[in-house]
């Protein structure tokens, strides 16, 4: 899923090559995909790009006030054209679920692989009324968001810290490979309680947050959309690196499974070499 890094790096892209240019239609290869219906989407036509901007996740494209507002979810990806086909978009016959073109023959694709289809999209005249978005919680880059703030969040959450920091409610754009990233660096178990955390390892976590993410923000810079997935990936210490050798202390990423997702860690550096319990694995062993 695209987090905070890489919707950042296409809100900066597409604000670059959008600047000046108006919308010429708007194709939906999927009906499912858009969420409102009122203003339609034949409403976007002729509207000049007056800014790109990201909430959390989102990406949000100004169109003279009104406002398209993308999620790409888990298997949702933007996949830009400098020269769009002139063929249009056949619903249910391709992995297409939305196509914007723009003035000058550019345009992209909002495509989503897989079954399961939770790419979404609104047009609305207030990203606000995007529930989603209404529901955010603080952006962790936020010049305004201190540590004073974030601990103030964790005061008395008996909840893992790992799901904390997955909870857009909590904190916005953040997702399970980043929090994979930043409970490593600040040296945190991810089931640890956010209340039993002490001065000093709210401190750790919070420069962890803000270091990780904006070093990958950075990473992702100027990157077209088509390599984003690819650097994500390679920036990893320990996410998606099960049985690899953490880059710290030389011990073996372990790996902790769920129902639908998993996450990543080091045993000696985040719990005090105890490995935590892996209970999908353990039924599968007995």
């Amino acid at each position: 899923m695209p987090e905070l890094p890489e919707v950042q790096a296409l809100v900066d892209f597409l604000r670059e090559r959008t600047d000046g240019l108006a919308v010429a239609g708007v194709e939906l290869g999927s009906i499912s995909v858009l969420k409102t219906y009122d203003p339609p989407p034949q409403a976007l036509a002729g509207l000049l790009v007056s800014g790109v901007e990201r909430h959390g996740k989102f990406i949000d494209l100004d169109l003279d006030g009104l406002h398209l507002v993308c999620h790409l979810a888990r298997a949702g990806w933007l996949r830009w054209s400098d020269q769009l086909t002139t063929t249009p978009v056949r619903p249910g016959k391709s992995p297409i679920a939305l196509r914007v073109r723009l003035s000058d023959g550019s345009g992209f694709d909002l495509t989503e692989a897989g079954t399961q289809k939770r790419l979404a999209a609104y047009i609305v005249d207030d990203p606000q009324k995007v529930p989603g978005v209404a529901s955010l919680g603080p952006d962790p880059l936020a010049d305004g968001f201190t540590e004073a703030d974030f601990a103030a969040l964790l005061a008395g959450r008996r909840t893992q810290v790992k799901g904390l920091l997955r909870d857009q409610g909590f904190l916005a754009g953040v997702g399970n490979a980043y929090s994979d990233e930043v409970l490593h660096a600040a040296r945190l178990s991810p089931f640890a309680l956010a209340a039993a955390l002490d001065e000093e390892e709210v401190a750790r976590l919070y420069a962890a947050l803000r270091d990780v993410l904006e070093h990958a923000v950075a990473a992702a810079s100027g990157k077209p959309a088509k390599d984003l997935k690819d650097a994500k990936r390679a920036g990893m210490r320990v996410h998606g690196r099960t049985g690899q050798a953490c880059p710290v202390c030389g011990d073996v990423v372990r790996e902790v499974s769920f129902a639908d997702s998993s996450l990543q860690y080091c045993a000696t550096c985040q719990t005090g070499g105890k490995p935590l319990a892996d209970r999908r694995l353990s039924r599968l062993l007995k």
